[in-house]
């Protein structure tokens, strides 16, 4: 591949989630449109004709064609996940191992979703999680990394056959009445909004590791 086109091809894991969803959606808007080569554990149906379509096991992920930059949009729920075990397969381990795979092909920029409140000192084992996978990931050698940090995420999980997630519902039914009364960094945030502030802040050139908390996503992210 010649390095224009290595320049113009970007990788996304989690493309079929909330946020990866919007995340691919607003690639293959742009002008140029990127090679955008999606990784995922099954193809959807239908699939989007635009983009490269890999079947993975991100346990064992292959060599990856050469990208320039990388969106990371994987995650779980403890509930959906099981265990603790499984959980820290998904939102940590599969997550190191793409974003290993993307450097190694050599992407220069990375962008991942975390969450509100991440801490590798976090008494709370989730939050906990996510700060751990902040710190390897910002210790993989990018030039540029962006930690999305996204409050309460909404949007149309049964458009994409997800399981409701009964305690998120409620967590939104309680806050819809008082989000405008919430510190902006607290309000729930539409996976739309994250979407389009971690691309912003990618395009931004700003070297290092930056961490994008929720109230400035959706300033980055308006519509």
């Amino acid at each position: 591949m010649s390095p224009a086109a290595a320049a113009s091809e970007v990788l996304i894991a989690g493309a079929t989630g909330l946020v990866g969803r919007e995340v691919t959606r607003l690639l293959l808007m742009r002008t140029p449109r990127p090679r955008l080569r999606a990784l995922v554990r099954r193809v959807p149906q239908p699939a989007d004709t635009r983009m490269q379509w890999q079947v993975v096991d991100f346990t064992q992920l292959p060599a990856l064609p050469r990208a320039a930059e990388a969106y990371c949009c994987l995650g779980t729920t403890l509930r959906q996940a099981g265990s603790q075990a499984a959980f820290k397969a998904v939102d940590l381990d599969a997550v190191l191992a793409f974003a290993h795979a993307a450097r190694a092909a050599g992407a220069q920029r990375f962008a991942v979703v975390s969450a509100w409140g991440a801490s590798a000192r976090s008494p709370n084992f989730y939050s906990r999680v996510k700060g751990e996978m902040e710190a390897a990931v910002a210790g993989l050698g990018f030039e540029q990394v962006v930690i999305a940090r996204p409050s309460l995420l909404a949007g149309d999980r049964a458009s994409l056959a997800q399981p409701s997630r009964s305690g998120e519902k409620l967590a939104l039914w309680l806050s819809g009445p008082i989000a405008g009364l919430l510190p902006k960094r607290m309000r729930p945030i539409d996976a739309a909004t994250v979407a389009r502030g971690m691309i912003a802040a990618l395009q931004q050139p700003r070297a290092g590791v930056r961490i994008v908390e929720s109230g400035e996503l959706q300033d980055l992210g308006k519509d």
